[in-house]
């Protein structure tokens, strides 16, 4: 395939055009929401859990599989990139960065995260993050140009980071994690489809099948959407619900009404902006929904992080 760029070896090899495609490769700021996700999930457990080391090692660990599960999904999505406006200057389509390359570095970024993550935080965060990667890599990469259900397979690799978190702190696999994955996963529901709306003409290029209608962007999609949106409302309060339930002492954590408050509101506003979705079916609210969508999950994260209470 002819490249609209082309590099020579020298440009290729400059640090400027290494680092952008490394950043590139590991999808840096997609990267560091997926790791401050994590990071709620660690702040939000007992303070009487908390270390630095683990802290930093759930960081680091957890940007590099990540990066790993990134690199590896561009890997084998490289010819298909080249088709898509969106994607097609990415490093390895464009020729800046060989496919063996991608695999080393990615495979190496794997192998070192995925030992952070057990030698430095605990085995079970380690197992964690081998099953996002594998998952994310392995079925779901490959199922987006097989059918819908793709979207709620890469769901669940998307959702285990805030869960990751609190594992990584506690060492607890139990009901709370897995709340927090829950309320994570059905968040993607909204998320997935509205960026898959907006960039629909671009995926058909490549035969993804994101959308959960046939026809795409219509009516059925953007109700899809609405609900997902409206079930999320109380799933997003069930900390407010459940986390004082804890009667052990030396762990019983809680969080104030103002979470409830605040994470209510931040739940209305997203269904208004589906709403408005599902009423005009337009590009533009559709970019906003997605744009929302960005907005809300760190908002109800970290306002739990923020109301916490040691009891």
């Amino acid at each position: 395939m002819i490249q609209e760029e082309t590099y020579t070896k020298s440009e290729s090899f400059s640090f400027a055009v290494k680092l952008k495609d490394y950043m590139t490769l590991v999808k840096f700021r997609l990267n560091v929401l997926v790791v401050l996700s994590a990071l709620s999930g660690y702040l939000l457990a007992p303070a009487g859990t908390h270390n630095s080391t683990t802290l930093w090692m759930l960081v680091l660990g957890g940007f590099l599989v990540t990066g790993a599960s990134n690199g590896l999904n561009q890997v084998i999505e490289k010819d298909l990139d080249a088709l898509m406006d969106r994607t097609k200057k990415r490093p390895l389509p464009r020729g800046s960065m060989s496919v063996s390359e991608g695999i080393i570095v990615s495979i190496l970024m794997g192998i070192s995260g995925l030992y952070l993550l057990y030698a430095y935080v605990n085995p079970t965060s380690a197992l964690l993050g081998l099953i996002a990667l594998v998952s994310y890599v392995a079925v779901y990469t490959p199922m987006k140009r097989v059918s819908p259900w793709a979207v709620f397979v890469g769901a669940i690799p998307g959702a285990i980071p805030p869960m990751l978190g609190w594992v990584a702190a506690t060492d607890d696999f139990g009901f709370v994690p897995g709340m927090l994955f829950f309320i994570q996963f059905m968040w993607q529901f909204p998320h997935f489809w509205a960026v898959a709306w907006v960039a629909k003409d671009d995926y058909d290029k490549a035969g993804y099948k994101l959308l959960p209608s046939k026809g795409g962007r219509n009516k059925f999609t953007s109700l899809q959407i609405l609900i997902y949106t409206l079930v999320l409302i109380p799933i997003s309060l069930l900390p407010w619900l459940t986390l004082t339930k804890d009667m052990n002492p030396e762990t019983q954590v809680g969080v104030g009404n103002v979470s409830f408050v605040i994470v209510s509101l931040a739940g209305l506003f997203f269904y208004i902006f589906a709403h408005k979705l599902h009423t005009t079916n337009s590009m533009k609210d559709a970019k906003r929904m997605m744009f929302a969508s960005f907005i809300y999950l760190p908002i109800v994260q970290f306002v739990y992080v923020f109301d916490k209470i040691n009891l």
